[in-house]
């Protein structure tokens, strides 16, 4: 699908015989088209490092695993529709035509109910991270466990990929955060000759499992009940982690936010639930995991801001980028301390 044939459908497009009427919004990745009451998701035809999006055929196969693992955290996905390329326009879920795209069909929830808008008014609480933490400690009981082995060189080359942003930071951030990229890969690394054994033993006590993988504020919706959404399926290295990487992303998102204090109870209720800190040494593998998430969002956020250069979004980036630099300088103080 290409960009043009998408404005069409954005525009003119029909679902169930009837205008589709919908607001278009982007990811690096993803076109996802927003109607009253429904999502469609449609994957770009992208070919990065870590994805390959460029066949349709791949597209479709890759759509059909999106919804079959997000409906294991979630009831808002639905199918996956062809996009059809009609003699008069374009279709979702149409039985006649060209297939030219597939997207994944949700239910639409209100955008002021996701976790991210409500830490930012500070509306989210006790009792909320208390369901949630319940509900995702259920989620890593019964998922299922991956026996691959733990792989230390893969686990410090992910680390230190952060050095890919020294050229932008160099252009644009003071020399201190030079020297906390180079701090923070020094102690990485170290870490890991450290710890790589008992990394490896989580693995065979059957703690790393096929979670969710990408598990932040922005992908969950604070209702009655939480609800997950938007896992990984375009790597499945990404997704089958320790569990003590997946909850990392939260916490460190938390703290981001300031709100330390809602990571302390989530902990709290999800280590009740489901024991995964067996000894001192996982506290400071949790720790590193924190201090990778943020590692992580760094380098993200600098890309996002280098590919932004000159427009309006570089400084929100830019100013992003800075925070989690500082915050994974934190975690890397952190361990510093209290590595053995």
């Amino acid at each position: 699908m290409t960009e043009q044939d998408l404005q069409i459908l954005v525009k003119d497009g029909i679902y169930k015989g009837k205008p589709l009427g919908a607001k278009l919004e982007e990811t690096h990745i993803s076109w996802i088209l927003l109607t009253n009451e429904l999502v469609f998701k449609i994957k770009k035809p992208v070919k990065l490092s870590f994805l390959d999006f460029s066949g349709l055929t791949t597209r479709k196969t890759l759509c059909e695993k999106e919804l079959r693992l997000n409906k294991r955290f979630s009831p808002i996905y639905l199918d996956v529709l062809p996009v059809t390329k009609q003699v008069d326009g374009y279709e979702i879920g149409g039985e006649s035509g060209q297939i030219i795209d597939y997207a994944v069909m949700m239910k639409r929830l209100s955008a002021a109910k996701k976790m991210d808008t409500l830490l930012a008014v500070k509306e989210i609480t006790s009792e909320d991270m208390v369901a949630l933490a319940e509900k995702i400690a259920d989620l890593h009981r019964n998922a299922q466990v991956i026996s691959t082995a733990f792989d230390p060189n893969v686990q410090m080359a992910t680390f230190n990929d952060i050095e890919s942003i020294k050229l932008f930071a160099a252009r644009h951030l003071t020399k201190d955060y030079l020297n906390i990229i180079d701090n923070a890969t020094s102690t990485g690394n170290a870490f890991i000759h450290h710890y790589a054994d008992r990394m490896a033993e989580r693995v065979r006590l059957g703690f790393k499992r096929d979670v969710h993988g990408d598990l932040h504020s922005g992908n969950i919706f604070i209702d009655k009940e939480p609800i997950i959404f938007d896992c990984i399926e375009f790597n499945d290295a990404f997704r089958q982690i320790d569990v003590l990487s997946d909850i990392a992303f939260l916490c460190m998102d938390l703290e981001a936010a300031s709100q330390g204090s809602l990571s302390e109870i989530f902990l709290t209720i999800y280590c009740d639930q489901f024991p995964a800190f067996q000894q001192s040494a996982d506290n400071q593998i949790f720790l590193y995991y924190k201090c990778l998430r943020a590692n992580i969002r760094a380098k993200v956020n600098a890309v996002s801001a280098w590919e932004s250069e000159g427009s309006e979004p570089f400084q929100e980036h830019l100013e992003a980028a800075e925070k989690y630099l500082r915050l994974m300088n934190d975690y890397v103080m952190q361990i510093q301390g209290k590595a053995d």
